[in-house]
């Protein structure tokens, strides 16, 4: 098993942050989902506040040490989205 996919900071203060996560398999790496500029197209569980904010507090998909994979292959849409952006 790789160790580059797993990253834990117990020390963190809000570690897990997110309530109902098993710290003993809650994974930090990333942190702030990279994920969160795709909107409803992210892949994970949210919801949109009133102020039709996305909160994410209910997700675990950045977390998970098996989404690993995923996570960095939906950085190719980021990357879409910036180069649209570009044009």
């Amino acid at each position: 098993m790789p160790y580059y996919d797993f990253f834990q900071n117990t020390q963190c203060e809000y570690f897990p942050c997110h309530k109902g996560a098993d710290p003993a398999s809650f994974s930090c790496l990333f942190c702030y989902c990279p994920l969160y500029a795709l909107g409803e197209s992210c892949g994970g569980s949210f919801r949109y506040t009133e102020k039709g904010i996305k909160d994410c507090s209910g997700c675990l998909r950045p977390h998970r040490r098996e989404n690993y994979r995923a996570i960095c292959d939906g950085m190719r849409d980021i990357l879409e989205l910036v180069r649209k952006k570009g044009e």
